[in-house]
């Protein structure tokens, strides 16, 4: 309900509430001086019709108040018509003039004052006929001081009416005016964001190409703040179409590991010698295929784990992934909690509405623009989800956000795979830890994981206790930290020599001793490559996050890349040729027509904004001069237009596949797997 009908509604309150008053008052007078005994029923009906009109809110606004005041009249008739109300006549017609106002119905205003003439005038001819009226000096007086202060109610009233009007559409002028600029302002912030993302996937392509032959910091700093701009853009442009109401859902289906994977990876990588840990925390009951809007749901997993991040000084950060099974499949939660500065009840409500950047003084240091939790509450709502935000000032924030998701495979996400026995010690000194909220995270981490995956499963808080496990037998892999293992690196070793599986949980620069059969897990520690050690998969020193979609083999595929602009053409080529592809590239639709008219070609990538002719026309003539020469080639949306509803927009247009500037290579081998068919990929092609 919004600001106006909560007002609507307050007023009919009092309005019905007057009326109540008048009628009571009505048959209070009826019963003492014994007017007609049929009426009073008749009032109460009427009452009774009132109040169940409002509290129904039956029919249409106007026609309730047309009742309301139709009714009022009526009242004020009856009231009159007797010989005993000749002085109350104006007060019971000021108390509904008032009600009347209230409605701002300036019509009735005018008609209650007709009514009272008609009244007084009726007043004084039956007044004048029985002889009870005697017009001397202080009659007529009062008579005429009544006439005066009805007339002068009436024009206060009227004004009033008047001014209402004038400051409410006064009001609905500058309110059309703010949403036509707030509308201006968005199409601008759209259209810049759009026009920044070009140059900036340059600058990104560009410095990933350079870093890729050589190691150079500077090369580095441009790329992390080209990254940074990109990502910053995109945030304006989610901003925008939520505040405008135009946020389109792109339900795909998804892996849940797959998704979460690439939020670690990405997570590693810029948190790197970060003093900050994070744990992940993924319930293996949570079904590995579900459908929904993937690319929103990374996004809201990114902006969580990225304000935690902004205001986690020491300590770390929690991210609780479970599903909830429900009839039309799953509640999909995720919770992320922090151990920093956490916030207030004011800045919590200030959140809930939507309002960006709460308290521009808890820590410019971090950077942002800081739209990440509006964003967050604009998809969740869009997605008829829920979020919930608890915190306390220094005590830390925990974030926990629902929506419901389709089930397409019901299979558990993680499950061990394997046929011999396996028992499980965890080694983790809860005293090296300064936070103890980190401690618990990373015990109830592992808790939930041995009971997913129903694993014998042992807690050693202390190295005695570890080595009376192993010494008692059964133990078949050991999981510990960077200290631990350094504390006795030759107790480890030995162990992994003699074929228990040790692995350590560490950053990305350390490494075991060579020789060493120790298992090196780079942080963030997360279930997916516990659960590959666990099905004893040979793993290397450094076992990577799980990937859920295989590099494919694209050596010999040949693709044309169009675009209007040189550079991305350049930076296309670059990240393509990696793979081993035969690159030809266009800079127009036509060209690229042209070109596949006298060319073979695997697969296009096609821009969407270019002049003469747009990428789904030219896409269109490709595919149609591809059928009549009994060929299929795929063609793949290449396009900085990355708004809400792009994805499904292409491929509605026919386009094979989708991929945003800048290019993000899982998402190009994530396609390239799904629309080339398995004897170029080594897998078998799927659908999007």
């Amino acid at each position: 309900m919004n600001d106006h009908s909560i007002q609507s509604a307050r007023t009919h309150n009092t309005v019905v509430g007057i009326i109540t008053v008048a009628c009571l008052g009505t048959i209070s007078g009826s019963s003492v001086l014994q007017w007609e005994y049929w009426v009073p029923p008749l009032i109460v009906a009427g009452l009774i019709a009132a109040w169940f009109l409002h509290i129904t809110q039956y029919g249409t606004r106007t026609f309730r108040e047309n009742y309301y005041l139709i009714f009022t009249m009526l009242i004020s008739f009856f009231h009159g018509v007797h010989a005993t109300s000749f002085w109350d006549i104006v007060v019971v017609s000021a108390l509904l003039m008032v009600n009347v106002t209230l409605l701002r119905r300036r019509e009735f205003v005018l008609l209650m004052l007709i009514e009272y003439f008609v009244l007084q005038i009726t007043q004084v001819v039956m007044g004048m006929k029985a002889g009870t009226l005697v017009f001397d000096t202080l009659t007529v007086a009062r008579l005429c001081l009544h006439v005066i202060a009805e007339l002068c109610i009436y024009k206060g009233l009227s004004d009033v009416i008047r001014n209402n009007r004038m400051d409410t559409e006064e009001a609905e002028r500058l309110t059309r005016e703010k949403q036509s600029a707030r509308s201006e302002m968005e199409d601008f912030l759209v259209n810049i964001s759009h026009e920044l993302r070009t140059p900036i996937n340059v600058i990104n392509g560009m410095s990933t190409l350079i870093l890729k032959k050589e190691e150079r910091e500077d090369v580095q700093a441009i790329r992390d703040a080209g990254l940074r701009l990109s990502r910053q853009i995109e945030d304006i442009q989610d901003y925008s179409e939520i505040q405008r109401g135009d946020v389109h859902l792109e339900e795909e289906r998804y892996m849940i590991t797959s998704l979460l994977n690439d939020i670690v990876t990405e997570y590693r990588i810029r948190e790197s010698g970060s003093d900050r840990e994070l744990v992940v925390d993924l319930d293996p009951n949570v079904p590995v295929m579900l459908k929904g809007d993937a690319r929103k749901l990374s996004k809201i997993l990114r902006h969580l784990l990225d304000n935690a991040v902004k205001f986690t000084r020491i300590g770390g950060i929690n991210l609780r992934i479970t599903a909830v099974r429900k009839e039309y499949g799953v509640n999909l939660v995720f919770e992320v909690s922090d151990t920093g500065i956490g916030m207030s009840r004011t800045e919590i409500d200030r959140i809930s509405r939507g309002l960006y950047q709460e308290n521009r003084k808890r820590d410019r240091s971090t950077g942002g623009i800081g739209l990440g939790l509006s964003i967050v509450y604009g998809f969740v709502r869009r997605m008829n989800g829920f979020v919930n935000l608890e915190s306390r000032k220094g005590k830390g924030t925990t974030v926990r956000v629902c929506v419901a998701q389709e089930i397409i495979d019901p299979s558990p996400c993680l499950s061990v795979d394997t046929d011999r026995f396996v028992s499980t010690a965890v080694y983790l000194n809860i005293y090296k830890f300064r936070v103890p909220e980190l401690a618990e995270y990373y015990r109830q981490m592992v808790i939930h994981l041995a009971t997913g995956l129903r694993l014998n499963l042992y807690s050693a808080p202390t190295l005695p206790e570890l080595k009376r496990l192993v010494e008692r037998g059964g133990i078949t892999n050991i999981f510990t930290g960077t200290e631990e293992y350094q504390a006795t690196p030759d107790y480890y070793d030995a162990l992994a020599a003699n074929g228990v599986l040790v692995a350590v949980s560490a950053p990305d620069d350390f490494s075991v001793r060579p020789g060493s059969r120790v298992i090196v897990m780079p942080k963030p520690l997360s279930g997916c490559p516990v659960v590959r050690i666990l099905s004893g998969e040979v793993a290397p020193r450094m076992l990577g996050t799980v990937e859920e979609e295989r590099r494919p083999e694209l050596s010999g595929v040949r693709a044309l890349v169009v675009d209007d602009e040189p550079m991305n053409l350049v930076v296309a080529r670059g990240l393509f040729r990696n793979y081993r592809m035969i690159i030809d590239t266009a800079l127009s639709g036509r060209e690229a027509i042209e070109k596949c008219r006298s060319n073979d070609y695997d697969v296009v990538f096609m821009d969407h904004m270019m002049p003469e002719m747009d990428g789904v026309e030219a896409m269109k003539h490709i595919k149609e001069d591809a059928q009549q020469r009994e060929r299929v080639i795929r063609v793949v949306a290449l396009t900085a237009n990355a708004i809400s509803g792009a994805r499904e927009m292409f491929l509605r247009e026919g386009f094979d596949g989708f991929i945003s500037k800048p290019i993000h290579l899982s998402d190009f081998e994530r396609t390239m797997n799904r629309i080339l068919p398995e004897s170029v990929t080594g897998r078998e092609g799927g659908s999007l």
